[in-house]
């Protein structure tokens, strides 16, 4: 019977897709990388598991002070091991982040030089190391589960357009969606109330705003 030696070089990371919406698009926050082989690439942002704290410790401590985010979703999303660096097995812990943008503050001088980027996520840029497949994983996983109310109202927690939003379905279903009978459906799935106000600096006719209500059960729109 063959027998295997048993190896402990293996390295542990965070990283954290965070996503957000901007005027109908969904967006996700990338590093350029500094360092050959990949210098000029992009990663999604990560850190080193440390042995003093847990995964979410590790991971909220990065994202409150290295990113400079706050009022952040955080849920795990999968574990990558494929990558295999100079003889080191790195396994990466994936967490996909939501947050509103009402409520982004990047604080550019407090981020050890780092350069970060909001990318549209139909536009991701070229990816370093295994993190291309990573981002698909957790883009797919996103476009699953924001179908949700629950997981709407984290990146809508104040008004919004029927436009804006009808945009982002359409962006996660792949296909248009007829104004008039989306309008119909939320309305009567009893989702969203009218603010009685219109949102009079875009360019165009002013759009009604509208917004989630507080007490709507969880459940898939579409």
């Amino acid at each position: 019977m063959s027998t295997k030696v048993l190896e402990k070089n293996i390295s542990l990371e965070t990283l954290i897709s965070i996503f957000t919406i901007d005027k109908g698009e969904i967006k996700v926050l990338l590093e350029r990388v500094n360092d050959e082989p990949y210098k000029g690439y992009w990663m999604i942002p990560n850190t080193p598991l440390y042995k003093d704290m847990t995964i979410e410790e590790n991971l909220l401590s990065y994202v409150n002070e290295e990113l400079g985010l706050c009022n952040i979703s955080l849920d795990q999303n999968k574990i990558f091991s494929d990558e295999l660096v100079n003889d080191i097995r790195k396994i990466s812990i994936s967490y996909n982040g939501l947050i509103d943008s009402k409520t982004i503050e990047l604080k550019k001088s407090e981020i050890n030089n780092k350069e970060l980027h909001w990318f549209l996520i139909n536009e991701i840029p070229k990816m370093a190391y295994d993190h291309e497949r990573i981002i698909n994983c957790s883009i797919k996983t996103l476009k699953k589960k924001i179908k949700n109310t629950e997981m709407l109202k984290l990146l809508f927690p104040s008004d919004f357009t029927l436009p804006e939003l009808q945009k982002i379905f359409e962006l996660i279903l792949g296909q248009e969606l007829d104004r008039r009978n989306f309008r119909k459906k939320l309305i009567s799935l009893d989702l969203i109330e009218d603010t009685n106000e219109f949102n009079i600096g875009c360019n165009g006719r002013p759009a009604k705003l509208y917004r989630f209500k507080d007490d709507i059960k969880e459940i898939d729109i579409f």
